[in-house]
């Protein structure tokens, strides 16, 4: 499966890029967070996870740690290299169809912010379709701030720097957003679309795929757990 990059989504630095501009090596770094703990108290001991879009594993492997057992998508093969102990599926979100269903599908890393509306219905689509009877969807959503409160930059306690330079208009809603990411050896920036959600629209959107929200599992309401409408 060869996938070209996608118009207005652009990274550089050293290594692989992928088509969203993530670069593999980047990722390979970058620390996890509070993230893991969050999903472990969200969900069931032991339940399984499908997670899309992830990447090199960075939540992948913790999960695996916590005693879950991953089913790991994700379009870029050079990602999936980097990840261990997890069943990996190659291929889109928004085109997979596994004829399986899990306890927990999980859609993290602001992918429900994409630019392309038809996308994010194709990605909360294959969510409920993939959501067993009883289960959730856990999605992770961006900050009130994430597109006003720029430029902005924060260390991360092992050494590197992350930097939201811009986020700029592009029409329609969406903005093109330009991260830098500065280690002491390495630079790299990704250039990306995304599409701020207010709760109202983010609940819309919700509901037109047969979602609606359960419970916001973090302060801030960047973390969310969802159901299938009854």
């Amino acid at each position: 499966m060869t996938i070209e990059m996608r118009e207005g989504y652009e990274g550089t630095g050293p290594g692989a890029i992928t088509p969203d501009g993530c670069a593999v090596e980047l990722y390979s770094r970058l620390a996890i967070g509070e993230e893991p703990d969050i999903i472990e108290a969200a969900v069931p001991a032991g339940a399984r996870i499908l997670e899309l879009g992830c990447g090199v594993g960075r939540m992948t492997h913790p999960l695996l740690e916590r005693g879950f057992t991953v089913t790991a998508v994700d379009e870029s093969a050079e990602m999936l290299e980097r990840v261990r102990g997890a069943r990996t599926i190659r291929g889109t979100i928004e085109g997979l169809d596994l004829g399986e269903k899990f306890d927990v599908v999980m859609l993290a890393s602001f992918l429900v912010h994409t630019g392309d509306p038809e996308v994010r219905r194709g990605m909360l689509r294959t969510c409920v379709a993939h959501v067993a009877d009883g289960g959730c969807v856990l999605i992770q959503r961006e900050g009130a701030d994430y597109h006003t409160k720029v430029p902005r930059e924060r260390t991360d306690p092992s050494g590197y720097t992350v930097r939201i330079v811009s986020a700029e208009p592009v029409g329609d809603g969406v903005d093109s957003v330009r991260a830098e990411y500065e280690f002491p050896d390495a630079t790299w920036t990704q250039t990306f679309l995304a599409r701020p959600l207010t709760e109202e629209q983010f609940e819309q959107a919700l509901a037109e795929a047969g979602l609606e929200v359960a419970e916001y599992l973090t302060e801030d309401g960047t973390w969310v757990r969802a159901v299938p409408t009854a």
